[in-house]
């Protein structure tokens, strides 16, 4: 596949301005409970939830051109391009009557983080960060996955490490520009929530 036409960018990223668009990253360890929580924000805060993840998959099912090319890169074992997942994520953007999305597993990296400022304009409003310790994230998928592929414990230490070396220095960036909320994530989900609720009702006064 050719490269994304830089026309065609330009074009989202005016509609996206003209849209004023407001952007929350959601970031944590597998098994935090980020989706969770997502869930229970969008019910209660009028926010539209991406998952970077269910976009590429619904873009593989699709059939395109992109999609098989997508496909290719992760049976490889490649990553897929920045610019690949950040088109996608503005095309849901643009095709949502929505001006407020949570992006759940995105940025993954630095080098996505910087090319999605660079692509899109956007500076996410803040950064949901769930912190939870190895262990408890460790037990919650363990229960969860029962009869799951990636269920065993090496595949989910593996995806601890890559989090932990890939994520962090993009919480970070973040933190030293004063956007991360960093919430217990090890709590239950009713307590979790309640932190959650606080951040957001403070940020919906702000934005009224």
């Amino acid at each position: 596949m050719g490269a994304i036409d830089d026309g065609a960018v330009k074009g989202m990223n005016e509609r996206l301005a003209e849209k004023k668009v407001k952007v929350v990253f959601v970031l944590g360890g597998p098994g935090s409970g980020k989706g969770t929580q997502c869930t229970k924000i969008v019910e209660h805060f009028g926010f539209t939830h991406l998952s970077a993840g269910d976009l590429l998959r619904a873009e593989i099912k699709s059939g395109s051109e992109n999609g098989t090319m997508i496909q290719t890169m992760i049976k490889d074992g490649k990553i897929v391009p920045s610019e690949v997942t950040i088109n996608l994520l503005q095309k849901a953007m643009l095709e949502s009557e929505n001006d407020k999305f949570l992006i759940d597993g995105f940025p993954r990296n630095e080098e996505n983080r910087a090319a999605f400022e660079n692509v899109t304009g956007i500076v996410p409003e803040f950064v949901l960060f769930f912190d939870c310790a190895e262990k408890e994230m460790e037990k919650r998928l363990l229960n969860r996955n029962e009869g799951r592929v990636d269920d065993n414990i090496g595949t989910i230490r593996k995806r601890f490490k890559v989090f932990v070396e890939s994520s962090l220095p993009v919480i970070e960036y973040y933190n030293s520009k004063g956007k991360v909320h960093k919430i217990d994530a090890a709590k239950p989900v009713e307590e979790v929530f309640e932190t959650v609720k606080t951040i957001f009702s403070s940020f919906n006064k702000k934005d009224e």
